[in-house]
């Protein structure tokens, strides 16, 4: 596989290249599923006061503390709420309300079949948010609500919610990375072996702007990048996934991923302190980015993501890579595929955030978590080559086996 040239100075006529590649750009011409992918999603903008109503009227619930969660695409609270059961009284509790966007909220069957993998993985052992069902025994309600001159229907789900820290409000150490790696694996095989539901072909989400296997997608996004070395880096990554992923897709061994395992999507607990602090994976959060992928993809995206917080980001791949192969080993096939797959993630990531602060400019704080390190990162990766990077990665995770 070639590795990616190494980045100094952009040439002129490196910048002649990038600007016909962004001149280029089909974004007068996709397809039907395209042109969904690029269209402002409708973020639900309900009010506290408006959420506590949700969820009294359709969960049979009454609210006494809410406070809005940040969230990407969707609008999140979290909430402590009574209810009254017979014989038992009244019972207190604290959960996360979420309104999906208008646009999501049309897939009924994908969210559905997203929540009983949550309730599976949940029976299985795993640290997952269980629904709370609504008062007419469903894991999910469509709210219609009067846009004006149309109307926007949103679905609403209460999860249980899970106590902890997420991953990057703490300090990532070879053990916690090790266990992350070990969790993501365990997770994407028990759903290959035993999960089953009518449902499920709705994860084959061949549009899906976040599955790896779409990384040449991001060329219709690019723009958001305006003229820049980053523009460049980005073209250089897009241009070898085409050459040297794309055509062995056939190779890797395919699967359900969670596809969105980052730091701040797993929770941890305080074990120990003596003489370290030590953790525990203690929630697994947010499983809408699920679609069928390959066992790989989900390893590079955990590698990418614990990358983002760490004061030692070559290291990262190692320990997480050591943690997964210990549950699913990796083929040749897909070790060499790794190095551009993490590149391809933290280029999905980066790339769609520019874009989504265009459509979004209020949430530009939330949506550019990432770009504080990533862009170092990438370019980082990028510069230094698949050679050099791997050998630091495979060289770590050998250590463990010794």
């Amino acid at each position: 596989m070639r590795t990616l040239e190494k980045i100094t100075t952009l040439s002129l006529h490196n910048w002649l290249t990038v600007e016909k590649f962004v001149r280029l750009l089909p974004r007068c011409t996709m397809s039907s599923g395209d042109q969904q992918q690029l269209r402002p999603l409708i973020k639900p903008t309900f009010t506290e006061k408006q959420a506590a109503e949700l969820v009294r009227r359709i969960f049979g619930l009454e609210v006494s503390q809410l406070k809005s969660l940040p969230s990407y695409d969707d609008q999140n609270f979290h909430l402590s709420a009574a209810a009254s059961f017979p014989e038992k009284g009244e019972s207190t509790g604290d959960f996360v309300l979420k309104i999906i966007n208008a646009e999501d909220s049309k897939n009924t069957d994908l969210i559905e079949v997203q929540t009983q993998i949550m309730m599976f993985l949940n029976s299985e052992g795993f640290p997952v948010a269980m629904p709370h069902l609504t008062q007419d025994g469903k894991v999910m309600f469509l709210e219609t609500v009067d846009a004006g001159s149309s109307t926007q229907t949103f679905a609403v789900r209460l999860l249980s919610y899970l106590p902890g820290k997420t991953v990057a409000t703490l300090p990532v150490t070879p053990p916690i990375l090790f266990e992350i790696g070990q969790m993501a694996a365990q997770l994407d095989k028990v759903l290959a072996e035993k999960f089953q539901h009518p449902l499920i072909k709705s994860l084959h989400r061949g549009e899906f702007i976040w599955n790896l296997t779409n990384v040449p997608f991001l060329k219709k996004y690019i723009y958001a990048l305006r003229k820049s070395k980053h523009l460049n880096a980005v073209v250089q990554v897009i241009e070898q996934f085409q050459i040297n992923i794309i055509p062995k897709l056939s190779t890797f061994r395919p699967c359900i991923n969670h596809g969105d395992f980052n730091d701040h999507n797993i929770l941890v607990d305080l074990v120990s302190t003596s003489p370290n602090p030590e953790y525990r994976i203690s929630g697994i959060l947010d499983f809408s980015d699920m679609s069928y992928g390959y066992y790989v993809f989900e390893v590079a995206i955990t590698i990418m993501y614990m990358m983002i917080e760490s004061q030692e980001p070559l290291l990262v791949g190692g320990h997480v890579l050591a943690g997964f192969e210990s549950v699913v080993p990796l083929t040749p096939e897909e070790r060499a595929a790794l190095f551009l797959l993490v590149c391809g993630r933290y280029a999905q990531s980066l790339v769609i955030a520019a874009h989504t602060t265009l459509l979004h400019p209020e949430n530009e704080e939330y949506l550019m978590i990432t770009a504080k390190t990533g862009w170092k990162h990438l370019m980082m990766l990028v510069e230094m080559g698949q050679e050099t990077v791997e050998q630091i990665w495979f060289q770590t995770a050998e250590s463990y086996r010794k």
